[in-house]
């Protein structure tokens, strides 16, 4: 399917037109500006999703609080208690909230954008809107929940720092906001990437769920980054996703370090896989409805 660029005043025969069907005219010719006018839309896919995701279930959305709290506990109990894995001094209970909530806003966005063609086929094939407002909205209905879970760790690390003198937040709080963009661009530029590749290889949505599970064990999410051996190290350097959970552990517990070079790796890592994946998507874009 084509692009579509709004034109005023344009005349066809008598009839006045105010859209034109358009071809791209180049790789980087994104118009990503579009977005904003198709703002009222993303708001409609983000109440569709936060409603749909827990509709007919008996406690609604009181799901986004439980799920973190039984993995908060499942981790405490299994890594902290019976592999004794360190925490770095700080509660287990908040090393591995930490973790959990910060890397569920990522899994979420990862997951959710990755099925963006493949899910939408038949609105798509139907009726012209910018295709990247399901993956945007996908990102800020997983923010609504990450917002909701976040308060929920907020209210147990200062109770921590009140009664744990090892809880120590520090200034470093104000690079939250930054964190959260830098995960959910790297979900956001990963997610499309695989949705379009979806389209031609179905097998590649059937690995998302999986690929992320082992992603997180190579991420220090039950565990910090100083446990790790020299010699595997290496790994967790690479790894453009272990840094932010290092920062935004630090800023709220104190625990493990924060290391600007690394976060500026992250940056930059995200930068170029969500340039790609932006590219990626607006090429298949126009032509998936004719071979999904």
């Amino acid at each position: 399917m084509e692009r579509v660029e709004l034109e005023n005043s344009k005349l066809i025969g008598d009839e006045p037109w105010t859209t034109v069907i358009r071809p791209q005219r180049h790789w980087l010719d994104l118009r990503l500006g579009e977005l904003w006018r198709y703002r009222e839309l993303i708001g409609i896919f983000v109440w569709r999703d936060f409603v749909s995701t827990y509709k007919q279930t008996v406690l609604g959305p009181l799901w986004y609080i439980v799920q973190p709290l039984a993995m908060t506990i499942t981790f405490t109990v299994i890594f902290g208690k019976v592999a004794g894995l360190s925490t770095d001094g700080r509660p287990p209970f908040l090393f591995y909230m930490a973790g959990t909530v910060l890397w569920s806003y990522f899994a979420a966005c990862l997951t959710k954008t990755s099925n963006t063609l493949a899910g939408n086929v038949g609105i798509f094939g139907k009726v012209y809107f910018p295709r990247l407002t399901v993956p945007i909205s996908a990102l800020i209905s997983s923010l609504v929940a990450f917002g909701i879970q976040f308060g929920l760790f907020v209210v147990f690390a200062i109770q921590g720092a009140v009664t744990n003198a090892s809880v120590r937040p520090n200034t470093w709080i104000a690079l939250t906001p930054l964190l959260l963009i830098m995960m959910a661009g790297h979900g956001l530029g990963w997610g499309i990437i695989i949705s379009s590749l979806t389209t031609r290889y179905r097998d590649l949505q059937n690995l998302v769920g999986f690929g992320t599970q082992l992603l997180m064990y190579a991420t220090p999410v039950v565990y910090p980054s100083s446990m790790v051996p020299e010699s595997y190290r290496w790994v967790v350097s690479i790894n453009p996703i272990a840094p932010i959970i290092e920062a935004f552990r630090f800023a709220y517990l104190g625990a493990g370090t924060v290391d600007a070079e690394q976060l500026a790796y992250s940056f930059g890592f995200m930068s170029i896989v969500l340039l790609i994946g932006l590219i990626t998507f607006n090429r298949v874009e126009r032509t998936f409805v004719d071979t999904v």
